[in-house]
């Protein structure tokens, strides 16, 4: 058998930002754009329109509205036990390829000691018999299980819930509002069982952040590797290397752009997923600067921009302005262009 083609970090930097449509914007619909890039985190609302409006040709907030509204795409807690935005069609594989992983790492924290699944699936009964066909805000949620902080918070472990617009918006950013995820978005198909489920997820993690190796894909997912790693070895999938001989895994026909593909600058928001640990072999992320992103002191991860398809500073949005901090010396061309994607950001804000 012919030795695996060696990938270098400039090859996989290139491949990663053209499959996160980062050397070009799309001019697809949101859906397909989120099952391109492998979903969007959604933790903090705003995320989700600067993410989007840096892949997607002429995005405007209102589009993501709309897509909400009319349920084409949705936000739930999936990978990670973190939130994202997915389409609906990748809703329920995620779910349910996650949901045991989600469940036995949430019952093996420490501090949960006292609670059991047979408790936890007890709430999920009692909070979906409520629900019905509608809606519940948080508080609601807190008072019908009894005040306990802890259930409510796991609660969607056992019942799988999604945000309902307008909550969890760029104007209604507090995230109060759920409904049952059966409800809002229907039932799953029968055939999604979890191996199916996990399939869905290795393609899109491979299609939005390959090549990369099953250790990586885990980590994404929030699954151990023992659980995915069945599912990749049944799939149809190329394999390369790393320059220190990990394996890496790949769909047959994703891109792998020239390494030296000229990229734009680019404006990320907070806890873009091509930031962190998963997605460090592209080098996307210089290590001397990972700190001055995510930094204990601080509640979230810090927005940045990119220069040739690196972090090199960061920005804040500030009195109509999109103010930036750069950690390298910049050339004319990188501070026009700056300066001039600054300037559409601003009008995202507007």
């Amino acid at each position: 058998m012919a030795e695996a083609r060696t990938l270098t970090e400039q090859e996989l930097n290139r491949a990663l930002l053209a499959r996160q449509l980062l050397l070009e914007r799309s001019t697809g619909s949101i859906p397909k754009v989120l099952e391109r890039m492998g979903t969007l985190q959604a933790q903090y609302a705003p995320s989700m329109y600067i993410g989007l409006w840096s892949r997607l040709e002429g995005f405007r907030r209102e589009r993501l509205d709309r897509a909400l509204e009319q349920r084409n795409v949705a936000q739930g807690t999936l990978m990670r036990a973190t939130i994202h935005l997915v389409s609906a069609a990748d809703y329920w594989p995620a779910a349910i390829g996650v949901r045991r992983g989600r469940r036995e790492a949430w019952l093996g924290a420490s501090y949960r000691k006292d609670y059991s699944a047979k408790q936890m699936s007890a709430a999920a009964r009692k909070l979906r018999k409520e629900l019905g066909d509608g809606t519940m805000s948080r508080k609601e949620i807190h008072e019908l299980l009894g005040g306990d902080s802890v259930v409510t918070n796991g609660v969607n472990m056992w019942l799988d819930l999604v945000r309902v617009p307008p909550s969890g918006t760029w104007e209604r950013r507090r995230a109060d509002l759920y409904a049952a995820a059966e409800h809002w978005l229907g039932k799953p198909a029968k055939r999604i069982d979890e191996r199916a489920g996990i399939e869905v997820l290795v393609r899109r993690y491979l299609g939005g952040f390959g090549p990369a190796p099953i250790a990586d894909v885990a980590n994404w997912a929030g699954l151990h590797p023992k659980r995915v790693e069945p599912v990749t070895d049944s799939m149809k999938l190329r394999s390369f290397q790393a320059e220190d001989g990990t394996k890496l895994l790949d769909l047959p026909r994703a891109p792998l752009p020239d390494p030296e593909t000229p990229v734009p600058v680019r404006f990320l928001p907070t806890w873009d997923a091509i930031l962190i640990a998963h997605a460090r072999r592209a080098g996307v992320m210089p290590e001397e600067h990972r700190s001055k992103i995510f930094n204990p002191k601080y509640p979230q991860s810090v927005p940045a921009f990119l220069v040739d398809g690196r972090v090199a500073g960061t920005w804040r949005f500030e009195k109509g302005k999109v103010k930036t901090k750069p950690f390298v010396r910049l050339d004319a061309a990188a501070k026009r262009e700056i300066a001039k994607e600054g300037e559409r950001l601003a009008e995202l804000h507007a």
